[in-house]
């Protein structure tokens, strides 16, 4: 039953989780990795939620007309047993469909790309880094796994990377871009690390800032048919 889904939160309206839409995000509890910046980590353990999914249809029928599209967020949402039943049920309701991922689960990435309108993917760090960021084995295998089928799928996608120096230098970033551009991305987002909900404080006491200069911005951009610096 959806109804056993784990919700986190729900932001009503946002303009910045699904590009040119007006929409609102649902947040999954549970995320297998371990990401020393994150900044949701509350929605890291997979306990019971704050939300059940029929409040949640409540409220979209309550927005349709008003509301653009509607984004499955995490945590990992693709940990819910339930998620494709669920984006069913919201697509019925007119919504366009966003999904941000870390790519945890390749396989089950694949099955939803037909219900899916728009998909941004953080991408964590290039492949032999990957660990270090997400402190999980073989996450790199499933993340750049999962970069590939998107970038099949034929669905609309950024792929965006959480910059910070304790895990990124000038040198690994554009690894990574090479890496991304070498499989075929042409979507590309950069975003200076939050220290707002960060539960590390060493982590949090650092600064992007001079990572994301304009030489090395220049650089990466150049690799992407659209490529942009998201401050914090």
């Amino acid at each position: 039953m959806k109804d056993r889904m784990q919700i986190g939160g729900l932001t009503p309206l946002t303009s910045t989780d699904y590009p040119g839409c007006l929409a609102a995000v649902i947040f999954f509890q549970g995320c297998p990795w371990r990401c020393g910046y994150c900044h949701n980590p509350h929605l890291i353990p997979r306990d019971n939620g704050q939300l059940d999914w029929s409040t949640i249809m409540a409220f979209l029928r309550r927005r349709q007309g008003l509301l653009d599209a509607v984004v499955f967020s995490g945590g990992e949402p693709t940990l819910q047993n339930n998620l494709q039943s669920a984006i069913s049920e919201v697509r019925d309701l007119g919504f366009k469909i966003g999904l941000h991922t870390g790519g945890t689960y390749p396989s089950r990435l694949k099955e939803l790309f037909p219900s899916l309108d728009w998909v941004g993917m953080d991408i964590k760090a290039s492949f032999a880094d990957y660990a270090k960021v997400t402190s999980t084995p073989e996450s790199a295998e499933k993340a750049w796994e999962s970069a590939r089928l998107l970038l099949e799928s034929g669905v609309p996608y950024e792929f965006r990377t959480t910059v910070h120096p304790l895990y990124h230098t000038p040198d690994t970033l554009l690894r990574l871009a090479e890496e991304l551009c070498g499989l075929g991305a042409k979507h590309y987002v950069l975003q200076e690390f939050r220290p707002q909900g960060c539960a590390d404080g060493a982590v949090s006491a650092h600064s992007a800032q001079y990572l994301l200069n304009e030489a090395l911005c220049s650089r990466i951009g150049a690799m992407f048919e659209t490529f942009s610096v998201r401050r914090a």
